[in-house]
């Protein structure tokens, strides 16, 4: 797939999903970039703000296999992963695979289940694969997890762990809707919901064409240097407890890469760098303090104020692209 091919499907899934969502264009665009990357999403905000239908706009958006999940204290592990099961007919044992056996999982209310069932995801996310009673399951690709959680709820609900949280690829809050947009969205549901009629627009293989494209894109030293130098200054900041992983660094990589093939280039800038560096790595970073009154401990201001201080690699449109 050719760069312009993959900024035609980036406009063709965006303009699908808006008639579900609206006013959530950067939300959509970035959803598309974690799909253009393979990486998972944590959609994190307040109840009602449209995150399962979000997720569900996308999944009907692609001819792909899709499984919702709600995620409740009692879910069980092997509910996700699978089951070994004794055949009594045949007198052996069968394989019975869970939820995770599909293209697009969405996992709603993750913090809901308990951490055993949680971290049953970890192999799948990370590897693409699940491994049950010694046997290991490859995943059909393209394999994406999309998960929401509530972060106002305390009761009933189990944080996700730092080790989880670094393998999403963003977080990304939905936000309330401006209202023009709310307006908009009362009259679309008036007589029925507009998620019912989205037909797909793309196939598993284009996305699958689409995230070799992106590996395609060219990063050049200098932009490779400031992608680790935002890590490395996340790592050093006497604001910050734990900095960025090297798997942070290569999923901002990744995400400035989709981000500047969406825009039908084949080479990244900084500016590309900038525009998903808060998405790709707030989730990673543990702050020191935990008062709400010292802003500046929060991991997007931090980030913030690391985007500002640190020098911004100059260099040709040409040199670039070489």
């Amino acid at each position: 797939m050719e760069i312009k091919e993959v900024a035609a499907l980036a406009q063709k899934l965006k303009e699908n999903v808006k008639t579900v969502i609206v006013g959530k264009d950067e939300v959509i665009d970035k959803v598309t970039l974690c799909l253009f990357c393979g990486g998972h999403i944590l959609l994190e905000d307040i109840p009602g703000t449209g995150k399962t239908t979000m997720a569900k706009a996308f999944a009907r958006s692609l001819e792909c296999g899709f499984a919702r999940v709600q995620f409740t204290p009692d879910l069980l592990p092997s509910e996700l992963t699978g089951i070994n099961y004794f055949n009594q007919k045949k007198a052996e044992f069968e394989f019975k695979p869970g939820s995770v056996f599909t293209n697009i999982l969405l996992g709603d209310e993750i913090n809901r289940a308990t951490p055993r069932t949680q971290s049953s995801l970890l192999e799948c996310m990370e590897e693409g694969q699940v491994s049950v009673d010694g046997v290991t399951y490859t995943l059909e690709k393209p394999f994406l997890v999309i998960a929401t959680q509530n972060p106002v709820e305390i009761q009933g609900t189990f944080p996700l762990p730092e080790a989880q949280l670094d393998r999403f690829f963003m977080r990304l809050s939905m936000g309330y809707p401006d209202a023009a947009a709310e307006a908009q969205m009362l009259s679309n549901l008036a007589q029925s919901h507009p998620v019912d009629a989205v037909k797909p627009v793309a196939s598993g293989e284009d996305i699958l064409a689409a995230q070799a494209a992106v590996k395609q894109v060219k990063v050049s030293a200098p932009v490779r240097e400031y992608i680790v130098s935002i890590a490395d200054a996340t790592r050093h900041s006497d604001k910050v407890k734990l900095g960025v992983s090297p798997r942070g660094s290569l999923a901002l990589m990744r995400a400035s890469q989709a981000h500047a093939a969406a825009d039908g280039r084949d080479y990244v800038l900084p500016d590309d760098v900038k525009a998903v560096a808060l998405d790709v790595l707030a989730h990673r970073i543990i702050c020191k303090g935990f008062s709400i009154s010292q802003a500046s401990a929060a991991p997007q201001e931090v980030l913030t104020v690391i985007l500002n201080q640190l020098p911004v690699p100059k260099e040709p449109v040409a040199a670039v692209k070489d």
